[in-house]
């Protein structure tokens, strides 16, 4: 069967909250670990645990020393771009992936963008907050959340689109995505996590042959940078130019470009490369260990979405609000699902961690969906 979606009638309004028919857009999962809740077992943050590395910490304090100077980001840049094999004219840093949807809200004028659900919510409220009026595409469970070539109005001339998207953890491939190209078409391809896939296997971000094409990167979440904010564009060098006329000056600080620079060597690929294969085998483990809950819990089904391919797993489960709060209570801390388009109250997302936080973590699930049901 060919995936179906649906097509949402264009949501009106926005807001401070990003917030647009009934989902809070602006949700995000730190919000469950902040304050007295950091000491919660974190499953809900997509940042690599134990991150970031020794080397990269003494790297990024090096550069303090040249705080008094403004930032220089030609070398970062650069590093980029040859991490790519792409010209140094096809990048633009940013401050954080998230900034890039910003970027592009206030500088593609487009009639009719399209945003593919569920999926990060960001790029939906960044175009709300810039005016524009959105209209959603919404991929079905029954299809593994998988985009079907007819799913994208034709004449929509924006399309966003994660891959491996988050929270469904699908990744689709690079030709089915390359295929969503068109004349007078911005295609926006979020690739947040796409280095904590084991090859890159299906990354569109070193094609020049695309047209329209903007791939979107992120180093908070393989690097565990997520306070320093550092991600960068890859586009068509017009793209890049009216882009960078919206960013504000000096937008990435010198850590965060020294941060850039490092993520982009030889040996971090290569620490890179291996901490995918880990996540990939760690997230084997916990599909694992929830495949064999699922056949024995009695009061709530459990069903794990796959084939996975991020660092975290997208599951349902029946009473999932009641069982989220439980969990709090037992130490741990999951992502909420019903904040994203496309998805409802019984639906939760876990982060991937290693094998001893997930056994404790399925002996806490297991008590929470009994506890539940009594």
């Amino acid at each position: 069967m060919a995936p179906d979606a649906s097509a949402d009638l264009p949501a009106e309004g926005s807001g401070a909250d990003g917030g647009a028919a009934g989902f809070d857009l602006r949700h995000h999962g730190d919000a469950e670990v902040r304050g007295a809740d950091a000491a919660l077992t974190d499953l809900a943050v997509n940042v690599r645990a134990g991150t970031p590395p020794d080397w990269l910490k003494a790297h990024i304090a090096a550069s303090l020393d040249g705080l008094a100077a403004y930032p220089d980001g030609r070398v970062a840049r650069e590093a980029v771009a040859a991490r790519h094999g792409l010209p140094v004219g096809r990048v633009l840093l940013t401050a954080g992936a998230a900034e890039a949807f910003v970027l592009l809200a206030r500088a593609i004028p487009a009639r009719r963008p399209v945003v593919v659900h569920p999926q990060f919510t960001e790029p939906e409220a960044a175009l709300r907050d810039a005016g524009h009026t959105v209209e959603r595409v919404v991929l079905d469970e029954r299809d593994g959340f998988r985009l079907g070539p007819a799913a994208v109005p034709e004449d929509a001339d924006l399309v966003v689109i994660g891959n491996p998207t988050n929270p469904t953890s699908v990744l689709h491939s690079a030709d089915a995505l390359a295929g969503l190209a068109r004349p007078g078409r911005t295609l926006v391809v979020d690739e947040a996590f796409m280095d904590a896939v084991p090859g890159e296997s299906e990354s569109l971000a070193a094609r020049t042959d695309v047209p329209g094409l903007v791939v979107l990167r992120s180093l908070t979440k393989t690097w565990g940078l997520a306070g320093l904010r550092i991600g960068y564009v890859l586009a068509e060098p017009d793209t890049v130019t009216a882009l960078e006329r919206v960013q504000p000056l000096w937008p990435v600080s010198s850590p965060a470009l020294a941060a850039a620079e490092a993520c982009c060597t030889p040996s971090a690929l290569a620490e890179a490369a291996r901490a995918a294969h880990r996540t990939a085998a760690d997230r084997a483990h916990l599909a694992d260990r929830l495949a064999e809950l699922a056949e024995s819990a009695e009061s709530a089904e459990v069903r794990v979405c796959g084939p996975a391919a991020g660092p975290f797993l997208l599951i349902h489960v029946t009473g999932a609000a009641a069982i989220r709060t439980r969990l709090r209570e037992l130490g741990f801390a999951v992502r909420r699902g019903d904040t994203f388009p496309g998805l409802g109250p019984d639906w939760l997302r876990l982060a991937v961690r290693d094998r001893a936080t997930t056994d404790r973590f399925v002996i806490a699930l297991t008590k929470a969906i009994a506890d539940t049901a009594a």
